[in-house]
């Protein structure tokens, strides 16, 4: 049975600088051209692409791997809060039962987390030496939806503080690999040096990101490595440091040290034009349906509402490959009841979820 003809009015944004007084849903598709006939719901309001979430983690809580369940839980909670895309940045619980679900957000699946042995979360990731790394990146690649996520740095006990994972040579070759199955790399990436190595090793895109310094900065922006900053995680820096400063007092000061200045390097990456897009790493130990906030939080960042707007929707489709209201194409949409590029706020409270053409009842569903 085909959808119901939607007709939108108001303000809909469809890019930065482009607004239309109208659009209409027509068999689930967006359509410019109001339909020949036929009964119409109209819905007035401010309406902007699905939002997306370029960095969550379905099917993924602090203890590991959940149900199917609860991952479904999870997904209509960033469905609820609007976010209709999500890149998922490393899963042990194969999701891609999600694809088949219409009343769930479209999913990018990045596979499972790759760590090193005993220098990640238990029960996150495949715990593996560096010369098992490209057979698992090519297992990942092949599994996954086009991303593979690795674990480019965590604490080393034996040095007291953050240190890199990996060889940069055999980063490099792992890297390639990705890219001859099709598929682009991500890293998790808190400190300094785990940013040059996968800068020099070819990376796509990089997590977090807090450990930029100039030098990096000029290198990404040269390269286009995107990131995502996951601002409302960064928040958990100051508990992480506290956490560990009996054990690591150099980890602690690092940590602390990166929280700090976490404003001032998104700001500087982009200024000097990295691509910056929203991702709230929820699922790990954040909740679901975070990403009004994040956007938000791009604003201590020195991000105009529009820019910070254009991070969850835009630039974010553009460069995950997929459209926004666009003749033709899914109706994937959120629809306000105030301008959100007035108050951002606006982003927590969405009028009508409207995905694949249909109108979301709200599931209750919190992650």
């Amino acid at each position: 049975m085909s959808a119901p003809v939607l007709h939108v009015r108001g303000q809909v944004l469809v890019g930065p600088e482009e607004v239309l007084s109208e659009m209409w849903v027509v068999d689930g598709r967006v359509s410019l051209t109001p339909p020949a006939g036929g009964e119409v719901e109209t819905v007035d309001g401010w309406a902007l692409p699905g939002l997306v979430d370029a960095h969550c983690h379905v099917g993924l809580e602090a203890h590991g791997a959940v149900d199917d369940a609860r991952a479904e839980e999870h997904a209509l909670a960033d469905r609820d809060a609007g976010a209709l895309l999500l890149r998922d940045a490393g899963s042990p619980l194969d999701t891609s039962w999600v694809h088949d679900r219409e009343d769930l957000p479209r999913l990018i699946r990045a596979g499972r987390h790759i760590a090193r042995t005993r220098r990640y979360m238990r029960n996150f990731a495949h715990e593996i030496e560096p010369e098992d790394l490209v057979a698992y990146v090519r297992r990942e690649a092949r599994l996954g939806d086009g991303w593979v996520k690795l674990v480019g740095d965590w604490i080393e006990r034996d040095v007291g503080d953050l240190d890199v994972c990996w060889p940069v040579d055999v980063l490099t070759e792992a890297i390639a690999a990705a890219h001859e199955e099709g598929a682009r790399v991500t890293a998790h990436c808190f400190g300094e040096q785990s940013l040059r190595d996968f800068a020099a090793a070819g990376t796509d895109c990089i997590e977090h990101a807090t450990g930029l310094q100039d030098d990096t900065i000029d290198t990404f922006a040269e390269q286009r490595i995107a990131i995502v900053p996951t601002l409302v995680n960064i928040e958990n820096f100051p508990a992480f440091a506290s956490s560990g400063e009996a054990k690591f007092p150099a980890y602690a000061a690092h940590m602390r040290d990166l929280y700090a200045r976490r404003f001032e390097t998104v700001a500087k990456a982009r200024e000097a034009g990295i691509p910056v897009h929203v991702g709230t790493d929820a699922g790990g130990q954040l909740p679901h349906g975070l990403v009004a906030r994040e956007v938000q939080a791009l604003t201590h960042a020195g991000f105009s509402t529009v820019q910070a707007i254009s991070a969850a929707t835009w630039s974010a489709r553009e460069w995950l490959g997929r459209p926004g209201l666009v003749e033709g194409e899914s109706a994937d949409l959120v629809v306000y009841r105030d301008d959100p590029r007035e108050d951002l706020r606006t982003l927590a409270d969405p009028h009508r979820v409207v995905l694949r053409g249909r109108v979301m009842s709200p599931s209750g569903a919190r992650g």
